[in-house]
């Protein structure tokens, strides 16, 4: 895998396009909204307290700040490409089984970079606790991992491309 640094965040090409996705909608479609909305409430007349006007301004100040955003998480990601992922590893894009040893919990988990991470629907972060513990791990490994509450171990039951 080749090195990124500090600012850059690897991503899986899926994560890549809804970020570009979003993006595009942002700037093709929701500052068109915006401006309409805009031109509506200057046509009301009286700017200084008039709520349509204030709202569509924060509106467009908070789609602003997320287009920068965006714009800015697209320059500093590198995306993982398939021929990087070993198959029998788990990696960035992949979806891991694994058993918590000491409940015997089993629990499926796709790693994902930190931009796309969605933990309440099992992607993780591979710069989360779980998601840096598991990677590179392979089929039956334990891996112990450090966790707010303490320390866990996680046996590694399916590795699968998702």
């Amino acid at each position: 895998m080749a090195n990124t640094t500090q600012e850059d965040r690897l991503i899986t090409r899926e994560g890549y396009d809804k970020l570009v996705a979003e993006l595009e909608e942002l700037k093709a479609v929701k500052r068109k909204e915006i401006a309409a909305q805009l031109g509506e409430a200057i046509a009301q007349g009286d700017l200084s307290e008039n709520a349509d006007y204030d709202a569509a301004k924060n509106a467009q100040a908070e789609n602003e700040e997320r287009i920068y955003k965006l714009e800015n998480m697209i320059k500093s990601v590198r995306i993982i490409e398939e021929s990087e992922i070993e198959a029998d590893r788990v990696n960035l894009g992949q979806t891991v089984r694994v058993e918590n040893v000491a409940t015997n919990e089993i629990s499926t988990y796709r790693i994902v970079g930190s931009n796309e991470s969605d933990p309440l629907n099992g992607l993780i972060s591979n710069e989360s606790p779980v998601g840096r513990g598991l990677m590179g791990a392979k089929l039956n490994d334990v891996v112990e991992v450090e966790i707010p509450d303490g320390h866990i171990r996680l046996k590694v039951l399916e590795v699968s491309r998702s």
